[in-house]
């Protein structure tokens, strides 16, 4: 079986370079693979179950359908920039969307898979801010506030973020946070833990265990690969 994981990408416009090798990376799936895996800040921004508001995301929403037209799966685990994707990407994609984490089996092997954005239980900050995105009374007002408010946001959402990464960067060792928070998975009987946020690649195999941290779709192209048994770190060169 091969499966596609991939994360990170903060996708904002069609002409973005990371945008446009989304669109071929995608176009290059058919035929390939079971199963693509999202696991999250696959936009730069959603809020909310219509694309209506984001019309830049077509060009990349109509990529997925073809995925699924095709009969590859998709998986969507929400991140920190995007939320409350659920009812518009199950109805058009026939997708399952996690709003915090997966368990799935892969060729006799235990999957845990995540975003990564509550990996660091001490960034008290972060964690009051994802509340307020993911609490009902927001995803209610996503559904019926202008479009140019979410637009807005979302500008000031990923300014927002490139400091916030630089910032947690320097003040936490976020390859040893992602190794801790993997370990409690490994002893509680997975073989696999996947995650992402903090755009920092890396693959390690310890034990029969192994953790994969997938980087991101920014400049550094990334993604997990899953085949027969096997998962590999790798970098799209277009």
């Amino acid at each position: 079986m091969r499966v596609i994981f991939i994360a990170d990408a903060h996708l904002r416009s069609p002409s973005d370079n990371n945008y446009q090798l989304m669109l071929k990376f995608l176009g290059e799936l058919p035929g390939r693979v079971e199963m693509l895996i999202i696991a999250g800040d696959f936009f730069e921004f959603w809020l909310g179950d219509s694309p209506e508001e984001f019309p830049h995301y077509k060009p990349v929403l109509d990529a997925l359908e073809k995925l699924t037209n095709c009969g590859i799966k998709l998986i969507f685990i929400e991140g920190n920039h995007d939320f409350h994707l659920q009812k518009y990407f199950s109805s058009a994609f026939n997708a399952d969307v996690s709003p915090n984490a997966i368990t799935i089996n892969l060729d006799g092997k235990k999957l845990f898979i995540c975003h990564g954005d509550l990996i660091n239980m001490k960034d008290y900050g972060y964690r009051a801010l994802r509340f307020l995105f993911h609490n009902p009374v927001t995803k209610l007002l996503a559904n019926i506030l202008p479009a140019s408010i979410p637009a807005s946001i979302a500008n000031r959402l990923g300014n927002h973020s490139k400091g916030n990464h630089k910032a947690a960067a320097e003040k936490w060792d976020s390859k040893q946070l992602t190794r801790s928070f993997a370990a409690k998975y490994f002893t509680a009987g997975y073989d696999v833990v996947i995650a992402a946020h903090y755009h920092r690649p890396f693959l390690e195999e310890t034990d029969n265990k192994c953790l994969l941290s997938l980087g991101d779709w920014i400049t550094q192209f990334s993604y997990g690969e899953w085949l027969d048994g096997e998962l590999t770190l790798k970098r799209y060169a277009g």
